[in-house]
């Protein structure tokens, strides 16, 4: 359903010569949520410590703290630390980088197929940096 909408608002953005107009209809469509909220939603599910939390991300806990306050922006890789941590699910960990306004995990980007395989499988933050570099990648730190 997500998908049919997204197609629709792109059909009438790009028929539309008045794309205020267009914003205004749609407005109910637009993610409201932050990469705060998000991810403050995600630990809540979860039975840990922002101390454990930040552990298993690989962050300090003055920058984790920061980034639940808004304070920090995380790049695309400390998303997905956080993600690790936090024992995301793909679909969260799909959601919290649409989100922040980062690409998604796509599956033939040969890195984020071994991301995937990763948040899929429940590696921790240390075994999928050893998994992507065993395979010629670049870790996520």
């Amino acid at each position: 359903m997500a998908e049919e909408t997204t197609a629709e608002l792109l059909r009438e953005l790009a028929g539309t010569d008045d794309p205020a107009a267009c914003i205004r209809r749609r407005e109910g469509l637009f993610v409201r949520d932050t990469v705060p909220s998000v991810l403050t939603a995600l630990y809540r599910k979860r039975i840990m410590s922002k101390a454990e939390l930040a552990r298993r991300s690989g962050v300090s806990q003055v920058y984790l703290h920061q980034v639940f306050a808004g304070r920090r922006t995380p790049s695309r890789d400390r998303l997905l630390c956080l993600c690790f941590g936090l024992g995301a699910s793909l679909e969260e960990t799909q959601y919290l980088l649409r989100v922040a306004v980062s690409a998604p995990l796509w599956p033939l980007s040969r890195r984020d197929a071994v991301v995937i395989y990763g948040v899929t499988h429940r590696l921790t933050l240390d075994q999928m940096d050893q998994t992507l570099t065993d395979l010629g990648e670049a870790p996520l730190r």
